[in-house]
């Protein structure tokens, strides 16, 4: 039962927090306590996954593959493993800001059912429960918008429940097509269906339905209107975890579905998911460039960096979905920090619009070299962990001699510069407009400063030594595209 304890160990976490609801110092110890044991059931499977690759365990009464499977294997451990480290690290975070997620005595219970949604969404091996945990998600993030019950929040929640009802209704009505032709809904057997001649027709049809939901929830052009009309209104550790995890989980389903299920797609669907990558790279750095406001700006760059991730599914090679994964875990890293410090540049300053803010730097040096660090890696400075992330993408796509592709790769990482460079110039190096002078410390933001270090010293890490977490990419989708696009 190990490969479950990702999903097992957040939902008995999220009834005990609900059942503590009037004691709120126990509810947050447990809340914290819950994470870190999900830490620990992590890297328990990355060990058990070592020498087998993967473990699996079948739900319910049923053989496979009518059972309800969860697959702990080296791609969605991998996962596991970062949703864990940034659900932990956001708790502890919340306990010196003033953003507290002590808003609602049910801030906490939502946060441990989203942990126990990724997980389950990373886990599974079945399409149906695929759409039920992907739909836990949604709900999820709508209580947790709707949380804090302002009419900014309420805006925001319905923005975001609109334009994702439509992926859902699409999502469910690709799942229902995919089952009536081929009978199957468990990966394997599903991709083993879907190979018959007499579906050749139809399945990239309902292929293309699926990756259109999935192309809305991952915010990718031009469906991604709703993330920074919602995102905004957020906490600074709510928009790390929020906007940290769920759009590439999105993406890590295409790159699943895509690369082990669906392998035999026709090449213009991969040409196609190319340029809409391409498009939304530059859409999505853009919008962060023209905005001031600095969740508005971060939340833009969520949008680009989805770019950089639908490029390596669109590559569909090992190598592709290798770099994609290297990819992943660094932006999930690099944007979760930067919206910490965010929120903690609003904690000093007082704002989180640039035009109202300054002199960060000579207050709070570490915060500033804190924002460097994340922000070299966001850019790709070398030798960060985004260089790396990037390095990888850009490699493959001259070796398959996409030379457009890797050509806008590099230009949306020089706007990204811009708009790091705005930040910094903005809210650290300029003097306060209106003359403040910024207090040396904040009291109780000793745990902020420790999280925001922790994920910091893994981007160095990761961009300094990143021969482990590229091996270990490479082997997690070894097996991708046998088949080969067409």
């Amino acid at each position: 039962m190990l490969a479950a304890s990702p999903v097992l160990v957040p939902l008995i976490t999220a009834v005990l927090a609900v059942l503590l609801h009037r004691q709120p110092r126990a509810q947050q110890a447990v809340s914290i306590a819950g994470a870190g044991l999900l830490l620990i059931c992590a890297l328990a499977l990355v060990g058990d996954i070592g020498a087998d690759g993967a473990v699996s365990v079948a739900m319910g009464s049923w053989p496979l593959p009518f059972a309800i499977e969860l697959v702990a294997d080296r791609l969605s451990i991998i996962m596991v493993l970062v949703t864990a480290v940034l659900g932990l690290g956001v708790l502890v975070y919340q306990l010196g800001s003033p953003e507290a997620l002590t808003a609602s005595d049910m801030m906490h219970p939502l946060i441990h059912g989203l942990l126990a949604a990724v997980c389950g969404t990373v886990l599974t091996a079945d399409l149906f429960n695929l759409y039920v945990w992907f739909e836990l998600m949604l709900i999820t993030v709508l209580g947790l918008l709707v949380v804090h019950d302002s009419l900014r929040n309420l805006e925001a929640a319905f923005k975001y429940f609109a334009l994702n009802l439509l992926g859902t209704l699409l999502f469910l009505a690709a799942v229902a097509m995919l089952y009536g032709a081929t009978g199957q809904l468990n990966f394997s057997a599903l991709g083993e269906a879907s190979q018959r001649a007499e579906l050749q027709g139809a399945i990239p049809v309902y292929i293309a339905m699926l990756f259109t939901a999935f192309l809305l929830k991952a915010a990718a052009f031009p469906l991604y209107f709703w993330l920074p009309a919602s995102y905004h209104s957020l906490p600074a550790p709510l928009l790390a975890l929020i906007g940290g995890l769920i759009t590439k989980v999105g993406i890590y389903v295409m790159l699943r579905l895509s690369g082990e299920v669906f392998i035999d797609q026709p090449m213009v669907f991969y040409q196609a998911l190319g340029w809409i990558a391409v498009v939304t790279m530059v859409s999505g750095v853009l919008g962060a460039a023209y905005h001031w406001d600095l969740r508005r700006i971060l939340a833009f760059h969520i949008i680009s960096q989805i770019g950089y991730l639908l490029l390596a599914v669109a590559l569909a090679t090992p190598a592709g979905g290798a770099a994609g994964l290297f990819f992943m875990v660094h932006n999930i890293l690099a944007k979760a920090t930067l919206f910490l410090i965010a929120g903690m540049m609003w904690r000093a300053a007082g704002h989180y619009d640039l035009r109202r803010i300054g002199g960060l730097y000579p207050a709070r040096p570490l915060l500033a070299l804190l924002f460097l660090v994340a922000a070299f890696s966001l850019v790709g400075v070398p030798p960060s962990s985004g260089f790396w992330g990037k390095f990888l993408l850009v490699q493959e796509s001259f070796v398959q001699e996409r030379y457009a592709w890797g050509g806008f790769a590099l230009g949306v990482g020089v706007l990204t510069l811009y708009s790091m460079v705005k930040i910094w110039l903005e809210g650290f190096w300029k003097p306060h407009p209106q003359g403040q002078t910024i207090a040396m410390n904040s009291p109780g933001s000793n745990t902020a400063y420790l999280v925001v270090l922790v994920l910091a010293a893994l981007l160095v890490a990761m961009g300094i030594y990143p021969e482990p977490l590229i091996q270990y990419a490479n082997e997690a989708t070894r097996v991708f595209w046998a088949g080969g696009a067409q």
